[in-house]
């Protein structure tokens, strides 16, 4: 099994999902919480892979689209950038989505992250620093900077009891 920093990926990351049980029950500080969304940070920094964003309308109809890994917060939301696109016009009527994460190579390795929309910006400073490819957009098209809460994070395959 990889390793993270010398840890067993299994046992750093399969302590998340009791970390947001102690949230739920109201017995895990903000701090806390905002420490091990820290931990998924790195995941996501240091894997590669292949995301895909799902949403459903207000009717229930799904949409599945590639995104880029998620953006990390401060105030520990995680973020996606994101154009006027069916993505975006489900979360208005829908806030909840989910970020499925296959890592690369062999095997089914991943991350399922279970999410509801707090708030987004359009066109802003923060979206422009954020943006992993500097180059310039092709047209004068808006962008969004949607910002989530991380409600469940599951293994890609399987589920952590």
């Amino acid at each position: 099994m990889k390793s993270l920093r010398g840890k067993p990926r299994s046992i750093m990351f399969l302590g998340f999902n009791s970390l947001l049980s102690q949230q739920a029950a109201g017995n895990l500080t903000q701090e806390r919480l905002k420490e091990n969304t820290m931990n998924l940070s790195e995941y996501f920094e240091m894997t590669k892979g292949v995301g895909v964003l799902s949403t459903a309308d207000s009717d229930g109809r799904v949409d599945a689209a590639i995104y880029a890994r998620p953006h990390f917060v401060d105030d520990g939301t995680l973020a996606f950038i994101m154009r006027d696109r069916l993505t975006h016009h489900n979360l208005q009527s829908n806030p909840y989505a989910t970020y499925l994460f296959k890592e690369d190579g062999v095997g089914y390795h991943g991350k399922r992250l279970f999410m509801s929309k707090v708030r987004e910006e359009q066109n802003s400073e923060l979206l422009e620093s954020l943006r992993r490819r500097k180059a310039a957009y092709g047209n004068d098209e808006d962008r969004f900077l949607v910002f989530f809460k991380l409600d469940k994070e599951r293994p890609l395959v399987g589920d952590v009891k």
